[in-house]
């Protein structure tokens, strides 16, 4: 299962430049609202020091990271969900994402034109985070008749999802987004098949300008959006498009010694898959043959079962036991026979819930 996550923000805020840094895709970044028109998708190797160190132990014919899916998409205008601009048709391509990412811009920079005529941080995301909520109490009003109408027929599933569409037609009426909706487990399944936007969980992204970037501190439109965030719960990660796009360009110690020199301890991509991956509750264990060492990315608090289903649906039906070593008894041990000498090497049943960094070898029959 790779991450995805969908890139919005308003025109010229750095939402191209952040996503041609992250996935080198060359996507068309341009200093005019849409440049954007088609959605850009780009796929990103999740960086693991842990990974290169067990392909050191194992040696394998092949090594494969796990994956982060990034979608941008154009620009959104105020007035988007009543077609503004390009209106929301591109909100439908980022539906299906686990999280949203939104560029906020926090420089000034009198060659780069701002949509409203004015940096203002607040404004930006209030204007975004309602075309989003428009967006979704349209979905949920084309819903509505029809599952009213069952419900008055006293249909069972009809009555339980009615009541969903009721809370989610009041918040959304009341410009509150779906997330701040409590449901109980049974509700939520009839929330997510409705692939409502506000109800992902959201990562603000704050672009500041390179001379900014060591003192955010002091940065007062990047302590509004904390503020912001802190208030909805929401997480906020501090980057400079531009000198992440000069990072891109970079690979191993070169990339360290140009952060080293920057005073930054990770790039903004680490930050923002860090990030992501603890908002969504995400973690990773690893397989590690003669032919392939994988990084395979989870939901913590997963079984053996579920987790071996994230392999093949085969491995979850066919569960009959996990090989299981933890990364760090098997790195101090310096190899898989060792471990095994030492104990450290555990036969795990159904109800194991795997944590993150073990290694895995799954048992199953079909």
């Amino acid at each position: 299962m790779s991450l995805t996550a969908g890139i919005v923000g308003l025109p010229n805020v750095g939402k191209s430049t952040l996503f041609n840094a992250i996935t080198q895709a060359g996507a068309l970044s341009a200093n005019y609202p849409f440049a954007t028109i088609d959605p850009n998708v780009g796929i990103v190797e999740v960086p693991d020091h842990r990974l290169h160190k067990l392909t050191e132990l194992v040696k394998p014919q092949k090594t494969i990271p796990t994956s982060f899916e990034f979608t941008d998409i154009a620009g959104i205008v105020e007035g988007a969900s009543k077609g503004e601009g390009l209106g929301n048709q591109f909100l439908s391509h980022i539906r299906q994402v686990d999280a949203i990412c939104h560029v906020v811009r926090c420089f000034s920079d009198d060659d780069i034109t701002h949509v409203s005529g004015r940096v203002d941080p607040i404004s930006d995301i209030e204007t975004i985070n309602l075309e989003l909520i428009l967006a979704d109490l349209e979905t949920v009003m084309k819903r509505y008749p029809k599952v009213e109408k069952m419900a008055k027929q006293k249909d069972k599933d009809a009555t339980y999802e009615f009541e969903v569409l009721e809370k989610l037609k009041d918040a959304l009426e009341a410009e509150q987004p779906a997330r701040s909706v409590e449901f109980t487990k049974e509700q939520m399944k009839y929330v997510k098949s409705l692939h409502l936007l506000t109800s992902k969980p959201i990562l603000y992204v704050a672009n500041v300008g390179e001379d900014e970037l060591l003192d955010v501190e002091n940065n007062a439109k990047v302590q509004q959006v904390k503020e912001y965030a802190a208030n909805e719960g929401a997480s906020v990660i501090v980057v400079c498009a531009k000198v992440e796009s000069e990072i891109a360009e970079l690979q191993g110690e070169e990339k360290q010694e140009f952060l080293d020199e920057l005073g930054i301890e990770e790039s903004g991509l680490d930050q923002l898959i860090k990030t992501s991956y603890d908002m969504l509750g995400l973690a990773t264990y690893f397989t590690a043959g003669e032919k392939e060492v994988r990084a395979w990315t989870f939901k913590k608090g997963m079984t053996a079962p579920q987790a071996a289903g994230v392999i093949h649906s085969d491995f979850e039906r066919g569960f009959i036991r996990a090989e299981t070593v933890s990364y760090d008894d098997l790195v101090n041990a310096g190899s898989e026979s060792a471990a095994k000498d030492q104990g450290k090497v555990r036969l795990e049943g159904k109800e194991y819930l795997v944590k993150d960094g073990d290694v895995i070898h799954f048992r199953f029959n079909v």
